[in-house]
């Protein structure tokens, strides 16, 4: 797409096929797994801090230059991250994007250390006219944030695993435990705001079955994807899996989206959208 001029004879943004913005520093369309999550997104951070003990898709993937050692060490804000992010938003809003940007595929936008940067950044984007969704495995503190999210145009989501503490502890040892995640999507939901859940990696069929049982009441959508880069996938039954989240799911009535790596285990014809409305409506989307 050629370049086009303002009414001032400034250049006005271009949108690349992806839908992103093009000269966009940290505003960007994910690929690959994440693309299968959201689009657009945002990354303020490198490294996580959590310490998961599994296979992480930004590490194993190659997403960051990081080592796994370092990866795990903390987040640390990108530099310049919060004024690329006020020059990206300007740009997506000059273009009249109002999409929900996701924070973050790789890392965590309530992560152990500083998380001011994080709510700066749910600023910038309201301020822009862009919807908000974060992703988190970060408990309670998003709660000092709740206060931001519009139920017609935001959405929290949760990265849960298991709801037994010690699967938790051996799984991702400095993240918060399960039962304070879901305390966090306890009140966002019931605060109307749109809540989803990430399954993935799927390390035990049982606990994730569980865990989608016991949270389906205050959770609208679960996405689910196997565990990958790990020698345990090869000793997961995954169509079994598949068939007992189905009956599940149209047991409790709950929605879901299964990723690509499960997806051949799906019946025939199964709707499975990868992009739903993530809000209760009334709002751009």
């Amino acid at each position: 797409m050629s370049s086009q001029l303002d009414l001032f004879g400034a250049p006005s943004p271009v949108i690349n096929p992806d839908g992103s913005v093009k000269g966009s520093k940290v505003i960007y369309a994910p690929k690959g797994p994440a693309g299968e999550y959201a689009a657009p997104a945002t990354n303020p951070y490198d490294g996580c801090g959590h310490g998961c003990d599994y296979p992480c898709y930004v590490t194993e993937a190659g997403f960051t230059r990081l080592t796994r050692e370092q990866f795990n060490a903390g987040a640390v804000l990108r530099p310049n991250f919060i004024a690329n992010l006020r020059a990206d938003a300007a740009a997506y809003q000059a273009v009249g994007i109002t999409e929900q940007v996701t924070m973050t595929f790789t890392s965590d936008p309530y992560h152990p250390g500083d998380t001011q940067p994080t709510r700066t950044a749910i600023e910038t984007l309201i301020e822009h006219g862009l919807g908000v969704c974060v992703l988190t495995k970060g408990g309670r503190r998003p709660l000092r944030d709740l206060n931001l999210f519009r139920h017609d145009r935001d959405a929290f989501a949760v990265t849960l695993i298991s709801l037994d503490d010690d699967f938790c502890r051996k799984w991702e040892p400095k993240a918060p435990l399960p039962g304070a995640r879901i305390a966090g999507l306890k009140r966002f939901h019931e605060a109307g705001i749109f809540t989803w859940v990430s399954a993935e990696p799927v390390l035990d069929p049982e606990a994730t079955l569980a865990m989608v049982e016991a949270t389906y009441p205050f959770v609208r959508l679960f996405k689910i994807g196997k565990v990958n880069y790990s020698r345990l996938a090869q000793t997961i039954d995954w169509h079994d899996f598949t068939r007992l989240m189905l009956d599940l799911l149209n047991r409790v009535g709950a929605g879901a989206y299964f990723k690509r790596d499960l997806q051949p285990f799906l019946p025939p014809g199964y709707p499975n959208p990868m992009r739903v409305p993530q809000h209760h409506g009334g709002g751009a989307r």
